[in-house]
């Protein structure tokens, strides 16, 4: 793990060192949020294509899925471009509960999910699949474990009660967020800016790291559809085990 873990962060270094040769970072930066939007809005069922946002954002293209598109939309102006501007701001702290709940209520506020308590932590208990929770592919916690659930995750991305590695972190983070499942839905949407807020803790730096959403995706789910604690601990190793090789 050490190995690859210092082989991942040489790797950073050399796309930190490449930026500096770019004619037009904000370009690459552009192309880069739409991609890892359309990636991170999948595990919520969108469809919207890289495609089809761009077409969308340009107004040119009538027979898209304007629905899944402005979804798509909805989440970079909410979760990468606010999101990123409040944890970003000089002398704030990287991530809170209450940003949390302001970015899902920007995210939630029109379409799928609007009349579902947009920004504010479920009360009932919900599941991922089957019709019940004893049927159900995966129970989240109660929803009166939501909130201690949620602050221990901030404990972690502050660094406490020790530092963690910046890669390690953000993987932690990322499954933490999805066990939690905080909100009645939606609860994918946020998660890249729970990742970003992590890596950025980590470089203490104004403008995030790429964070790798379609290696989250696939460990990320299958941590999710089996409640077995054993099983589990396994995944989530896996998780923080590819997350660094992924990064080479």
């Amino acid at each position: 793990m050490q190995t690859r873990l210092d082989r991942a962060n040489q790797a950073l270094g050399r796309l930190d060192g490449v930026t500096l040769l770019l004619p037009d970072l904000d370009q690459c930066i552009y192309a880069f949020v739409r991609k890892e939007a359309v990636l991170s809005l999948q595990i919520e069922g969108t469809q919207s294509s890289l495609s089809d946002l761009l077409l969308f954002e340009h107004d040119a293209g009538p027979g898209i899925l304007r629905e899944d598109a402005r979804e798509t939309a909805n989440y970079i102006a909410a979760a990468l471009n606010y999101g990123l501007d409040q944890i970003a701001r000089p002398g704030a702290p990287p991530f809170s509960a209450r940003l949390l709940r302001e970015v899902h209520a920007r995210l939630m506020h029109s379409g799928r999910g609007s009349q579902k308590a947009p920004g504010e932590f479920r009360r009932p208990q919900n599941w991922l699949g089957g019709s019940r929770p004893g049927l159900a592919r995966y129970v989240p916690p109660p929803a009166q474990e939501v909130a201690p659930a949620i602050a221990a995750l901030e404990r972690l991305i502050h660094d406490e009660p020790r530092a963690t590695p910046i890669l390690i972190k953000a993987a932690l983070a990322h499954v933490q967020f999805e066990s939690i499942h905080p909100f009645l839905d939606g609860n994918g949407s946020p998660g890249p800016s729970v990742d970003h807020a992590a890596a950025l803790r980590g470089a203490r730096a104004a403008q995030p790291p790429a964070v790798p959403q379609p290696l989250f995706q696939a460990p990320s789910r299958d941590l999710l559809r089996t409640p077995s604690a054993s099983a589990n601990r396994r995944r989530l190793g896996g998780l923080v085990d590819v997350l660094p090789a992924g990064r080479d």
